[in-house]
C-alpha cells in the first residue's frame, strides 16, 4: 500500500512539473509571448485591425470612422506623442482625433532591434502628457503602453482604452 501512494505521489507530481511548464510564465499577458514575436505588416495595416477587432461602442466607432486622422510620428512631433525623444525607431504613427471635445490618441512605435522595449514603455509612461489636449484629458490610470514584439501601442483614452488595447494584443 505504501508502495502504491509512493508512485501516486510521485506521478501526481511529475505531472504537475509538466503542467507548470507549458503556457505562459509572466503574470501579466504582455511578459510573455507578446514580447518575442513580431507583428507582420505596415503599423497603418495593424491599425486598422486594431480599429476593426476591438469591441468598442456604437458611438465611438463612429468617432473613429468619421473623425480620426493617422499622423507620422517624426524628430519633430515625437516628444508631443510620446513624451520622450529618447526611442530608436523605424516608424511610428499616431491616430488622432482630426477635432473632438474628448481626449483620445493611439500611438503604434515600431522601434529598431536591440533596443530596450521595457526602457522605452516605462519612458513612455512617466512622460508622456496625459493633459496636452486643450482643455480636457486623460486620467493616468487610462495610459496603456504595452507591445508585442517590436510594436509598441500608446494608447490613451478613457473611453475605450481597455478595448483598444485588447484588440492589440490578441493580433
Amino acid at each position: 500500500m505504501t508502495k502504491r501512494l509512493f508512485v501516486f505521489l510521485a506521478l501526481i507530481l511529475a505531472m504537475s512539473f509538466t503542467a507548470c511548464g507549458t503556457g505562459n510564465t509572466g503574470t501579466n499577458p504582455s511578459d510573455n509571448d507578446n514580447q518575442s514575436a513580431n507583428l507582420n505588416g505596415s503599423l497603418d495595416s495593424i491599425l486598422e485591425e486594431i480599429y476593426e477587432t476591438a469591441e468598442l461602442s456604437d458611438s465611438f466607432r463612429e468617432y473613429i470612422e468619421k473623425g480620426l486622422q493617422t499622423t507620422e510620428i517624426t524628430a519633430d512631433n515625437i516628444v508631443y506623442h510620446l513624451g520622450t525623444d529618447d526611442i530608436e525607431y523605424e516608424d511610428a504613427i499616431a491616430s488622432e482625433p482630426i477635432m473632438s471635445p474628448s481626449a483620445y490618441e493611439l500611438c503604434l512605435v515600431r522601434v529598431k532591434e536591440g533596443s530596450d522595449m521595457e526602457k522605452i514603455k516605462a519612458d513612455i509612461k512617466e512622460n508622456v502628457d496625459p493633459m496636452k489636449w486643450v482643455c480636457v484629458g486623460v486620467d493616468t490610470k487610462n495610459i496603456l503602453v504595452d507591445n508585442i514584439g517590436d510594436v509598441l501601442i500608446l494608447v490613451m483614452s478613457d473611453e475605450a482604452g481597455k478595448a483598444l488595447h485588447e484588440a492589440f494584443l490578441s493580433l
